[in-house]
């Protein structure tokens, strides 16, 4: 592997101008795509083997041309205090809001709300349901500003109207947080660097893998039915994991080069090293991307591939790209220790005098005495010292960190997770007023009577049924379809959609249609927006296991071969579950239970979303293992270069510790910047990562890790033989690179290798 890698980053620090039109051009013609690509259609959410998409399919076969995914909105009126809306006034003006909204082209149905009943028993809140032929989406413009100036003209003539549903979904936006995350990445970058072109390497680069993955996203966003949330989320972890790959890579270079190499010899040197952990740690985040499509979701299994081929994209430009732009910075990158202009440094034609200057004054300090140890390796120092209590520090404090996790509480939101000032929210609040709670989470009841002889007494049966069951307010006559054998069934529960009770009421109505089976032959289920919220969470919940027995196990397979150690990927496995487990904690603590939930800008506090425990598993697991690969394969170079385990471990942080402590701190600074999106998917994801990030970083990374390494010492590095014979040598290390050298091949002879 890392003689491989040693070749292809001299070919492409050679071959340069051609390693850098191949990506522009790739770039380009993304781009190209993206911009000449169809608007994305509808998003289809579908969630095969369960009750409620059964259900849903169902309904598509045997009530054709009801548009059953189209968009759909209530519009909510409420009369003036002591006031009623069944006055003449008030009448009039609703009708005329009806009659403005059937008349728009992709209007399917508007119902009246005095024809169907749907004026509170108090006669001061009524509403009316509007269904269209598209999904939220794909409404035109044209469409939405009726829907809002029906309601406008309501309000000036003196009722309080808002609107509900989904056909005021807006695209979700990120905010000016990303851009200031970006912003925190340059900064880290230029004070790790002290030098502007240095810094600007790995920004560069890993924009031109996002411009090359988002632009591909959108191109085939049409055909591939990817929602605006997938190219978000590709692009948060693409410019993490990007500028992080780039980083370790341009680091490598400049330690390289302070050794006294030529730049080509450099390059191709870091390439074959710091580029090996690059491809290990790539893949782990793949794997746990890609792993994603166990769960059966394939909303969630086209974002996880999404972000894995965004991954995939920034390790080939970390692997070739960056070699390549070192080639074109020339001596503007300075080795390790060498002061560059903004930091000083003397402002001299001559660069390579510059450099050679450097060197001279840190030979000469070695021979004044021991130069002074870096805040990595005297932390290294003092963690190897204490390796017990920095143990049990670091476990007790992401233990109570993890502590909220045991209140987890799952949902997918629904407009009554809106902030109060969105019109949504409003209209879902004046819906509980009105009618209540369970009125915004309304079940539908689908029952499919083809095989009965009497299907009409089936659909009675059904309805007498569910009105017996706790939690129901109101059933609706069953609404057969045009062959009589198949009817739906509205039922309104007493409790809000999110509530345990209404769960319950689900699955009682599921209990009921099993024994109705049994005595007719007919099948009962329930769909509807709450029942696929409810079968989302479980399908989530029972796919959790499954799905890190796979990742973590195929990646702890990974890190046995990188490491060539039972225990190193065992610990590292274990301090994955630690910060995860505390940063679900966090999660809850800010969004479930409001804890500094204002300088988070979360509005309103509830269930946390249904799909961010599993994501946040895939994620977390693949960035933790980058940490991992990157410090411990230094500290394994050490050890296998002869040093004993205690100083490999210092070693180790001696040449990592600031440059993972610089990639954490971007990492953070990227993710942190999606909390702004208006999209609360999207912000939660962004915190979750962000203070995941933390925790893993820099306690079980920077603390734990160290820790447990120097209480194990050699033992930390045992692998059986008939492993170690069975495994392949993959040489992370970098070892066969030393042994070339040691034999005496030059610059030259390597060149002839590339060439062969």
């Amino acid at each position: 592997m890392a003689t491989f890698l040693y070749k292809l980053g001299r070919l492409a620090f050679r071959r340069r101008h051609f390693v850098a039109l191949i990506w522009v051009a790739l770039l380009t013609l993304a781009g190209v795509g993206a911009a000449s690509a169809p608007p994305a259609g509808t998003t289809s959410f579908s969630i095969p083997g369960t009750e409620a998409q059964k259900a849903f399919d169902l309904l598509e076969e045997r009530f054709p041309g009801q548009s059953a995914d189209g968009a759909t909105a209530r519009v909510v009126f409420k009369a003036p205090s002591g006031e009623k809306m069944t006055d003449a006034g008030h009448k009039a003006t609703v009708e005329k809001a009806v009659a403005d909204l059937a008349d728009g082209s992709e209007v399917a149905s508007v119902a009246d709300p005095y024809q169907g009943k749907a004026v509170s028993k108090d006669g001061a809140i009524a509403y009316t349901s509007v269904r269209y032929d598209v999904s939220g989406m794909e409404l035109e413009e044209s469409t939405k500003d009726a829907l809002e100036d029906a309601a406008q003209q309501a309000r000036d003539a003196g009722l309080t109207v808002e609107v509900g549903g989904d056909a005021l979904q807006a695209v979700p936006h990120t905010g000016a947080t990303e851009i200031i995350g970006i912003a925190v990445a340059a900064v880290v970058l230029v004070i790790t660097f002290g030098s502007l072109v240095a810094a600007g390497l790995p920004l560069l680069t890993a924009l031109i893998g996002v411009g090359i993955g988002v632009s591909s996203i959108t191109a085939l966003a049409s055909a591939l039915e990817l929602g605006s949330t997938t190219s978000i989320l590709a692009m948060m972890i693409g410019l993490a994991v990007g500028i992080d790959y780039a980083l370790f890579i341009v680091s490598r270079y400049r330690a390289e080069l302070a050794e006294g190499r030529e730049r080509e010899e450099a390059a191709g040197r870091a390439v074959g090293t710091a580029g090996s952990a690059v491809v290990f740690a790539g893949l782990t985040v793949v794997i746990a991307l890609v792993g994603l499509a166990v769960v059966n979701i394939p909303m969630l299994t086209k974002m996880g591939i999404a972000a894995a081929a965004t991954v995939a994209i920034a390790v080939l430009i970390a692997l070739t790209m960056v070699p390549a732009l070192l080639g074109y910075a020339g001596r503007r990158v300075k080795p390790t220790g060498a002061k560059g202009r903004l930091l000083g440094g003397a402002r001299k034609k001559d660069a390579a005098k510059d450099a050679a200057k450097d060197v001279a004054k840190d030979a000469a300090k070695a021979q004044g005495g021991p130069a002074k140890a870096n805040l990595g390796t005297r932390w290294a120092s003092f963690v190897v010292r204490r390796p017990l209590a920095v143990l049990l520090l670091g476990v007790v404090g992401l233990g109570a960190a993890a502590i909220p996790a045991a209140s987890l509480e799952l949902g997918l939101p629904d407009d009554g997770s809106q902030p109060t000032s969105t019109t949504q929210r409003r209209a879902y609040d004046l819906l509980s007023e009105g009618f209540g709670p369970g009125f915004n989470g309304p079940l539908m009841v689908v029952v499919d009577a083809k095989g009965s002889e009497a299907p009409q007494q089936v659909f009675t049966d059904v309805s007498d049924e569910i009105k017996g069951l706790d939690d129901v307010v109101a059933v609706t006559p069953a609404a057969p379809n045009k062959a009589g054998d198949t009817a739906t069934i509205t039922v309104i529960p007493d409790s809000k959609p999110s509530s345990v009770q209404t769960e319950d009421l689900v699955h009682a109505i599921r209990d009921a249609g099993g024994a109705i089976k049994a005595d007719t032959g007919a099948e009962t289920l329930v769909t509807g927006s709450t029942a696929m919220n409810i079968d989302v969470s479980q399908k989530l919940n029972d796919a959790l296991v499954p799905y890190l027995v796979l990742v973590v196990g195929l990646a702890f397979l990974l890190l046995i071969v990188v490491f060539r150690s039972i225990l190193v990927p065992l610990k590292a496995a274990l301090g994955f579950l630690l910060s995860v487990m505390a940063a679900l904690g966090a999660v809850v603590a800010v969004f479930q239970w409001g804890w500094l939930s204002g300088l988070m800008g979360v509005e309103e506090t509830g269930p946390v979303m249904s799909m961010m425990p599993i994501f946040m598993v895939g994620v977390v697991f693949g960035l933790a293992m980058d940490y991992e690969v990157f410090l411990v394969t230094r500290m394994r170079e050490a050890y296998v270069h002869g040093e004993k385990p205690n100083q490999a471990v210092v070693t180790g942080f001696k040449h990592g510790a600031r440059v993972v402590t610089a990639a954490a701190v971007i990492m953070m600074a990227v993710f942190a910047g999606f909390i702004g999106s208006s999209e609360a998917m999207v912000k939660m994801i962004g915190f979750g990562l962000a203070i995941a990030v933390f925790f893993d970083a820099f306690v079980v990374r920077m603390a734990i890790v160290p820790a447990v390494l120097a209480l194990l010492g050699k033992k930390a590095w045992w692998l059986p033989k008939w492993l170690d014979r069975a495994l392949p040598n993959v040489d992370v290390e970098g070892e066969g690179l030393r042994t070339a050298e040691e034999r005496g091949s030059g610059p030259d002879e390597d060149r002839e290798l590339v060439r062969t």
